[in-house]
Formats: structure tokens, sequence, C-alpha cells
């Protein structure tokens, strides 16, 4: 979707307007279209790209694919009963994306190409002035929709730099690199590994997978879907509701067990049963099996991954990678490979809000600064000292089975009430009280230590370094729904107006 001009509908000035969204991926398009029906239409969408889909525009790298089932993954006011699979590759989500922006004319406010640099309060005129790579805007109410999926993490690892074939990251993938014939190393065992390594194996020489921490995997029940099956629930929304309630309630089943950990050792079993079944070399399975438990660390799914470790031409070293000499690699437990090509599956800086060092509150101090020791905010939604500032998918409010969407479509709810509140009362700005935000923090600390994600036994990008949990919600999915459905004013203080 390309660059629309700047005297979009509904915007006074093109650059000075109601309310700015930060990003077009799916927080930002949800807001938008979520915001348009609430009658705001004094809105623009900003986003650095040349086009909208944030996560699922940047990683196109072999087998990339949701993890969350299909009928989960698509906002309630556009459900999509065409689904390709039970769970939709990543083109297909793009796709949906892009065809449902169209759909609510969120193009209208879309501006591509414009990167924000900064963002500072300005308590005098009431308003957000933004820095871009555009030029000035400004907005009385920000919506950071930058997402957590966004910032690919390089490993510090000596002698990266020597490398003497391509380094390409899962998150920016060149597909220029061929890979066939080719000695290919993969670094990294988590989600990205998993769907990269059974896509390329086919077409390398040889692979080798230089294996940190191994990995809870259970088999993921990803079948096409037929066109009978599609034209039902096209044509009967009611099934394709009960479709979406199934799959919610298998998420949430494993939601239950991850808070209360006695009840993830049948689902260990499983995993067991899934590795010994896929993997007949007992060497191997030993390297494959954890020594946590399942749910500390984000839950994987898959039915190829094992079967390709199998391969005769694939190699695991379970190990961390700790040095790089042009096309020969190290890993920390002395285990040398050599490679023509090296793949970075390592994830993304999770926890570090892209603009975080950029945004300036009240005081003068960023996001960045006021976080300290780790990112918080009230309801995940609201941080003190930032009024009129909202966060979409901020700290602590997903976990390892719920899915972005219906967190998402949550919070837009909670901003849709506090804006209508906002604009009800006649004030200029609104801010969560701190003592709100301390107690809530407090109570979600507290909850989280009995969960499989504190008590588990790793180390996770759940858990800064002091161990604080700043990215799970430690209750079910359906409590953070009602709780974001009720806007309560008494937990912030109000400026200007009566």
């Amino acid at each position: 979707m390309s660059p629309q001009p700047e005297h979009a509908q509904g915007a006074r000035t093109g650059r000075d307007v109601r309310i700015v969204v930060i990003g077009a991926g799916l927080s930002g398009i949800g807001a938008a279209v979520r915001l348009r029906q609430e009658g705001f239409h004094d809105l623009l969408v900003l986003e650095k790209a040349q086009e909208l889909g944030g996560t699922w525009r940047d990683n196109t790298y072999p087998g990339c694919a949701c993890d969350v089932p299909s009928a989960l993954y698509c906002y309630s006011f556009a459900p999509n009963p065409g689904w390709s699979r039970t769970f939709a590759h990543r083109r297909e989500i793009h796709d949906y994306l892009r065809a449902t922006a169209g759909r609510f004319g969120v193009a209208e406010a879309l501006r591509c190409g414009v990167e924000v640099l900064r963002a500072r309060w300005d308590g005098t005129g009431g308003r957000w002035r933004l820095e871009t790579t555009g030029g000035p805007y400004s907005a009385a109410v920000l919506v950071l929709a930058t997402g957590p999926w966004h910032r690919p993490l390089w490993p510090d690892v000596p002698g990266l730099e020597s490398f003497a074939g391509p380094v390409v990251h899962t998150a920016r993938w060149d597909h220029s690199v061929d890979l066939t014939g080719r000695r290919v190393a993969v670094v990294g065992s988590g989600a990205s590994a998993v769907q990269v390594v059974p896509a390329i194996q086919e077409r390398a020489a040889a692979v080798h997978l230089f294996q940190r921490t191994a990995q809870w995997l259970l088999p993921k029940p990803d079948f096409p879907t037929s066109r009978a099956f599609s034209w039902c629930l096209r044509r009967a929304p009611a099934a394709q509701r009960a479709l979406r309630a199934v799959q919610y309630g298998v998420q949430e089943g494993f939601g239950y067990a991850f808070r209360h950990p006695a009840l993830v050792r049948p689902l260990q079993g499983a995993a067991r049963v899934h590795l010994r079944l896929a993997v007949p070399d007992r060497r191997l399975r030993r390297a494959l099996t954890p020594d946590y438990r399942l749910g500390c660390k984000r839950l994987l799914t898959s039915s190829d991954y094992y079967p390709a470790l199998a391969r005769p031409h694939v190699h695991l070293h379970p190990t961390a990678l700790a040095a790089v000499e042009k096309d020969r690699l190290t890993g920390a437990d002395g285990t040398r490979a050599e490679a023509d090509v090296l793949v970075l599956a390592t994830g993304f800086r999770m926890g570090e809000l892209p603009l975080a060092s950029g945004v300036h509150g009240a005081d003068g101090r960023t996001l960045h600064e006021t976080w300290g020791d780790g990112p918080q905010a009230y309801l995940g939604t609201s941080v003190a000292g930032f009024p009129n500032l909202f966060l979409l998918l901020g700290p602590n409010l997903l976990s390892g089975a719920s899915s972005a969407v219906t967190v998402v479509e949550a919070q837009l709810a909670y901003l849709a009430g506090a804006l209508a509140r906002l604009r009800r009362g006649g004030h200029v700005s609104f801010d969560v009280r701190p003592a709100v935000q301390a107690s809530y923090n407090a109570a979600v600390q507290r909850a989280l230590r009995t969960t499989v994600y504190n008590s588990g036994g790793c180390s996770s990008y759940y858990l800064r370094s002091g161990g604080r949990n700043t990215f799970c919600w430690p209750w079910s999915t359906g409590r953070l729904t009602r709780r974001l459905s009720r806007f309560e004013p008494g937990d912030y203080t109000w400026s200007g107006g009566p």
C-alpha cells in the first residue's frame, strides 16, 4: 500500500491531528479501524516502511508461519473463513492484513515511508510533538503500535564479521542467497529455527544447527483446509464462531496449565513421546531433551523439525556458537563445523520498545529512562508521566498461549473507552496515577511467581536480568478481556476542560 496525500479526510492540516498511531502492523491496523469506527477520523498512521504489515512484512524466511491457529489470528470485525491451513503461512497473513486495511479504508490515514525519530509531550499545548523523517507532526493522543517482534537480535560472537560467506538473519531474509548444495550453519533453536531448518534442509548439502538450549516441542496439527470446509464457514458464520471458540479453549487450556505448573507434566509426557517417535537415535534425543519445565520458554509446535534433525546431512551441535573464523565455526564445547552460509535464527530484542529512548514524557525523561530495570505499564497500556500515550502489546500482556489479536482487540476497547471519556469530558489530557500503576504491577509480579514462566527453571526473554517478568500476563485471557473492557476514569488524573 503506497503513501497517500497529506490532505486525508478529517485531518485539519495533514500534520496536526487528533491521534497518531505509530506502526502499521497487526496492532496499528487494528487501531486505525477501531478508532475510525468509534468516530475518530482525525487520525494518521505513520509507518517507516514502504508498506504495511509489520512482522508479517519483515519476516520472509522459508517456512515462516503463525504458531497460533488461523481461526484465532484474525480480527473479530474481519473474520476470515478462507484460511488455507490450520496455521496460516506468513504470506497469507500479510495478504489478510492488506485486504483488511483496504476494506476498512485505512489507506486514507496511512503515511508510509515516515519514520518517527522522537516524540515529546508538550504540556503547554497539550500535544505530542513528533520529529519524523517526513518532517514534524503533532497529535493530542499518541498510540505506539510498534510491536515486540521488530528489532532483530544479532548475537555477540567473536569473529562474526569475518565470516567468509553471506550472513542472513531470519527477520531480514536475503532471497538472493541460494542455499542449494551449500553448507549452511543455523544459530539458534527457537521459533524461527524450528520453522526454517525443515524448510531449507532439502536444498542444502549440509546443515549445522548450533543449539544453546534444547526446546520442548509438541506436534503441530497443521493441515490444509478443504474447499468444502471453507465454503461451510463462509455460509455458516456460527460454524466459524464455534471453530474459533474450540481453538480458543485449547489455547486457554495450555495457559491454565502454565499457571498451575503441576499440570504441565502430561504435556511434557506428550512432548517426550513426540520426540521418541520422531528421533530414533538415543544420543540425539538426549541432546534435544530440555532440563526445565515445558512452558518456561515460549511453547513451540512442529511436526517436521525433529524429522529434519534426524536426516543424515543435518548435524546438531548442542552448544552455543562461541567463535567464527572465515568459514570455520567453533562451539562453546569445542565443536567445529565449516559452512558457506550462516543463518542467524536468534529472534528479536524482546522487551525493548523500539521508540523507548525517543519518547519524552511530561518531565522530559524518556520511557527508557523511566523504566530503568524494565518496562512496566498500567494494564500494559498506560505509563505514568506520559499523558495521552497508549502502548499496544505492552508489558505483561502476552503469554505462551494467547493470541496477539485477542490482546490487541481488548486493548483497543480500552483505548476507545478512554478517548470517548476524554472527548465527552472536554479534557485536554489524562495520565494514569503512579500509585495505581505501582499497585497493579505489584499484583502482576505476585501472581507470576507461581506460574511456570517464573518457576520453570529456565532463562527466557520473559525475564529481565534481575528476574522480573516483563512479558507475561499471569491470569486467563478472559480475565484480560474483561478487565480491559472497563475504563475507570478514577485511575487517572485529568487536566484542562470543565
